[in-house]
Order: structure tokens, then C-alpha cells, then sequence
């Protein structure tokens, strides 16, 4: 929505396996200045944001290692407070391919601001554009704001209208939902930005 709202095409779609406890989940987004036609699953990936690391730990992804497929110079963004360690071919082929690796705390940012786990996706997302800048803050703001309490009605599905309610009764009011996920998202995007120049400037 936010691309969106920068002008761009976007296109959006999750991917679902095993429908059991604890299963993985995915979940493609496609960003483009041109007509997208493509809607099927995304084998070369840019950009990889893995939400939790079991995925990488427990090699509960779908493909092994986690980030086949990733084009040259690309992005990996692990919610993670610490680095996990890969095996040597694998770090040898991150480094081939000079794939930026960043481990984010985007779990430790959304309990410290919110207490709360249920704005990690958001810091996820502050955390992708400070290190991409794949779409504009305001849009992805905005975007937000739709998304939680705006105008706009977002349609949700079965599970999202479930977990919807549990955020809801977090909160209690619909502005503390929006104020606390603003916080989170302004932290994350600053926590990134900072990360990025302590980088260049090394």
C-alpha cells in the first residue's frame, strides 16, 4: 500500500504449506515502476525478511539454505537481537553474491515501546526501509494508518480478523493502537538509518 501510495505498482500475495502449529508462512511482495504481470511465487528474491529466527535455526523454511535464490546484491533482514552463525559455504556464497545481512531486534523493539510482541511486523517494516528505502516514510506511515484506523476498511481474512481482536483488546482504543505502532515504526526506521551509517562511515 505504501509503493502504492508512492506511485509505484505493487503486488502482494501469501503463500501457506501445512496448515499445522508452528508451520512457516509466506508471503511475496512485488514493487515495480512498471505493469506487473507476474503473480506466482517470487523464486529470485531482492529483498528476504525472514520474522523469526527458527526459520533460519530450526530450518523451518521452505527452501534450505533460507535465502536461495537471492539475486546479487540483495537484502536479508532477520528479526533477530543477535548474529547467527552460518555455515562456511553459505557465508562464502553471501559474500559472493554481496548480500547485505542485517540481524534486527524488531521483537525487543515492539515489547520495549508497546510491551507487547504485536507490532514486531512493524518494526520489521521500519526496519526494511531504513536499511532499502524501498518506499518514502510518509507513505508507509500513512499506509499504516489505513491499515489500524483510517478511512479506509481493510477486508480481513478469517485469521487476521482474529488476531485483529486480540490487538484490539491489547490496546484497549483504537488511537493507542495507531500512537504505539507510530513509536515503534519511527524507532526501528531511526534504529536502521543509524545502523546504515555507522556502516559507511567504518
Amino acid at each position: 500500500n505504501a509503493a502504492v501510495k508512492d506511485g509505484k505498482q505493487a503486488l502482494g500475495n501469501p503463500f501457506f504449506g501445512a496448515e499445522k502449529r508452528l508451520a512457516p508462512a509466506e508471503s511475496y511482495v512485488r514493487i515495480s515502476d512498471e505493469v506487473i504481470y507476474d503473480a506466482g511465487e517470487i523464486v529470485y528474491p531482492s529483498i528476504i525478511m525472514v520474522y523469526h529466527p527458527d526459520v533460519i535455526l530450526m530450518g523451518k523454511s521452505y527452501t534450505m539454505p533460507f535465502f536461495s535464490g537471492i539475486k546479487r546484491d540483495g537484502v536479508i533482514l532477520v528479526n533477530s537481537p543477535k548474529d547467527i552463525e552460518f555455515t562456511v559455504e553459505e557465508s562464502e556464497r553471501l559474500r559472493e553474491l554481496n548480500v547485505a545481512l542485517h540481524f534486527f531486534p524488531a521483537t525487543s523493539i515492539s515489547r520495549e515501546v508497546t510491551g507487547s510482541e504485536l507490532s514486531t511486523n512493524v518494526a520489521m517494516l521500519g526496519a526494511l526501509l531504513g536499511f532499502t528505502g524501498i518506499v518514502t516514510y510518509e507513505s508507509l506511515a500513512e499506509a499504516l494508518m489505513d491499515r489500524f484506523g483510517g478511512k479506509t476498511k481493510f477486508v480481513a481474512s478469517g485469521t487476521t480478523a482474529v488476531l485483529d481482536e486480540a490487538v484490539r483488546k491489547q490496546y484497549g482504543k483504537k488511537e493507542k493502537l495507531i500512537a504505539a505502532n507510530a513509536e515503534v515504526l519511527q524507532k526501528s526506521y531511526d534504529m536502521a538509518l543509524a545502523a546504515v551509517s555507522a556502516g559507511a562511515s567504518a
